[in-house]
């Protein structure tokens, strides 16, 4: 291969890039405003929750329980009388409503068990799974250390100190926002080079670089590199402007190690992504193989849930998707801080994925062009 041939080949599919504004709008929405708004809107998140308070009891305890919500999980409660509760729901103002009966706190401290009734709008189905688990501990923690100090009870011997690591504030933006990097560098490099190849059928240069003096793994190369450049950058770009900047996610890892890692993932996804173009014949069909792959990469990955809750026959299929590999890389240094000494065996897999799907892909190539 010559390496002036495949720079001038590259150059050129940068340039074909550049004329097509769907392509570079895509490039641009999926690692800026795709990221942004996901990381924001992270459906387990319970985030500003409506709750109402009907407190017939007007009791002190009650008024601890109300200052307990707070944001970002709750909105400030709303007090509200028991004829207003239902009608608040049914027009959907309310997500929760708590309801404290009369007597309340009397009954709490004269050891006996008093009710409190939980409405909740299921309808609004992501909050209302994790929201009521949120209320009922928030109401028990708060009448267990009154009624401590009510009772002025001896301390317990034994006190549980929780800590979390590498997000303490347990903010669901930090995971959103690293997962969507990660799934937007996997989907947009696999995107670009099956289109860069289609893009050539359609407009009929395939031809022509067959009557020119380069061989399919040259061509081949060039899409690989002009698109993992792309891409690359496009991380980045959204790494430190986006993640970094507009979200204030801190990234105790280095970013060097983080886009090594990326470029050995590119060089393994544009192989993938060319293959998957030459099964194809037009755009329309590409895009509806990529819906056959690529779910199936991202969901099983790791990246969306633990891989450890899945059977194990499929975890250890997923090890030969490169992204798999990709995402305990990512996760590792720009979570926890990991240097080369802990990601050392992603790199290398990434490194021999990468090198079977090319010579994979270049084979199916070569045919593609005879």
């Amino acid at each position: 291969m010559r390496l002036k041939t495949i720079l001038h080949l590259g150059v050129k599919e940068l340039r074909g890039l550049l004329r097509d504004p769907m392509l570079a709008g895509l490039i641009v929405y999926a690692f800026t405003l795709s990221i942004y708004t996901s990381a924001n809107a992270v459906p387990e998140t319970l985030n500003k929750a409506t709750i109402a308070i009907v407190d017939e009891d007007r009791s002190p305890v009650v008024q601890r329980v109300s200052e307990a919500f707070y944001l970002p999980y709750f909105s400030a409660p709303r007090q509200i009388t028991r004829e207003e509760m239902d009608a608040r729901m049914d027009a959907g103002k309310d997500t929760f409503a708590l309801n404290f009966p009369p007597n309340f706190q009397a009954d709490l401290l004269a050891g006996r068990q008093p009710v409190v009734q939980l409405n909740v709008d299921a309808t609004r189905m992501a909050q209302a799974f994790s929201g009521a688990g949120y209320i009922q501990n928030i109401v028990y923690t708060e009448i267990t250390a009154f009624l401590a100090r009510s009772q002025q009870s001896a301390a317990s011997q034994v006190a549980l100190t929780m800590r979390a690591r590498f997000n303490p504030s347990m903010n669901q933006t930090w995971f959103g926002a690293i997962s969507n990097v990660i799934m937007a560098v996997t989907m947009l490099s696999i995107i670009l080079t099956g289109a860069a190849l289609i893009r050539e059928r359609e407009h009929g240069t395939v031809e022509h670089l067959l009557v020119m003096p380069v061989t399919a793994a040259e061509i081949m190369v060039s899409k690989v590199w002009s698109m993992g450049l792309v891409v690359l950058a496009a991380t980045a770009f959204s790494l430190s402007v986006v993640v970094q900047g507009m979200l204030q996610v801190p990234i105790p890892g280095s970013l060097s190690l983080f886009l090594m890692g990326a470029a050995l993932h590119l060089f393994a996804t544009t192989s993938m992504g060319i293959f998957l173009a030459t099964l194809t014949g037009s755009m329309p069909q590409f895009g509806l193989l990529l819906m056959l792959v690529l779910l199936p990469l991202q969901v099983l990955s790791g990246s969306v849930t633990p891989r450890e809750s899945m059977p194990e026959i499929i975890q250890f299929i997923m090890l030969a998707a490169p992204n798999t590999h990709f995402g305990i890389l990512a996760e590792a240094v720009l979570f926890r801080g990991a240097g080369m000494a802990v990601v050392w065996p992603q790199l290398l897999a990434l490194l021999v994925i990468g090198s079977l799907l090319f010579m994979f892909a270049l084979n199916r190539f070569r045919d593609f062009l005879r």
